[in-house]
């Protein structure tokens, strides 16, 4: 049975499952959500797809599940790709989502949207200074933790790695120069050549370009 993902292009946490899936060979097919205008936040949505109001939202057969995280663990346990080996590998990847989920991801998706979603005169420069300053903080972080290193985790790409890669691959300017970042960009090419690696937008459909 084919797994369905409600997702859009520009969602780097719709990513996060997106290349898990991929990667993993699983049969999945995108099931786009028009984020920008509205679908997301509508009854509708609400009722039938998720309550949160949110992307990612995986099926797979009758259970459905949403957030990233939640998701990435599923497809672990189920179809026995990217999860740790050990307790302590569990641990670690656990670890390394929480924190991107609160402190990474979450920051540069905030930033990339203020920076290119909303119209020029209403972007809160001080608000986007704030973040971007923040973003240098971790980005320093990860980039520290990969020198000397492949992936995040152990000697093979992971959970880990899927989750804070999602937003490092979008075009869009939100203060993120791969180049600053040696460990960064090794790691980010260590993942591109990985056998059915694709960008964001090659796997979901986007959004705002299609005239939100």
């Amino acid at each position: 049975m084919t797994i369905k993902l409600y997702c859009f292009g520009e969602s780097g946490h719709s990513y996060k499952a997106a290349l898990a899936l991929e990667l993993a060979g699983i049969s999945w097919e995108p099931v786009f959500v028009d984020f920008f205008n509205g679908e997301a936040r509508s009854e509708t949505y609400r009722a039938e797809v998720n309550e949160m109001g949110e992307c990612p939202v995986m099926v797979d057969g009758d259970l459905r599940l949403s957030q990233s995280t939640v998701i990435q663990q599923y497809l672990s346990e189920t179809y026995g790709h990217f999860g740790g080996q050990t307790k302590d590998e569990e641990r670690e990847i656990l670890r390394w989502q929480l924190w991107d989920n609160h402190k990474f991801s979450s920051f540069n998706g905030i930033c990339r949207f203020l920076m290119n979603y909303l119209p020029e005169d209403k972007r809160p420069a001080e608000v986007i200074g704030f973040y971007k300053g923040r973003l240098q903080g971790a980005y320093a972080i990860l980039d520290k933790h990969l020198e000397g290193r492949d992936w995040i985790v152990a000697d093979r790409v992971t959970n880990a790695d899927l989750t804070c890669c999602s937003y490092l691959f979008y075009p869009e300017d939100f203060g993120f120069d791969r180049a600053a970042w040696p460990n960064i960009d090794r790691w980010l090419s260590n993942i591109q050549a990985l056998p059915g690696w694709k960008h964001p937008y090659d796997l979901m459909q986007r959004g705002f370009a299609a005239g939100a």
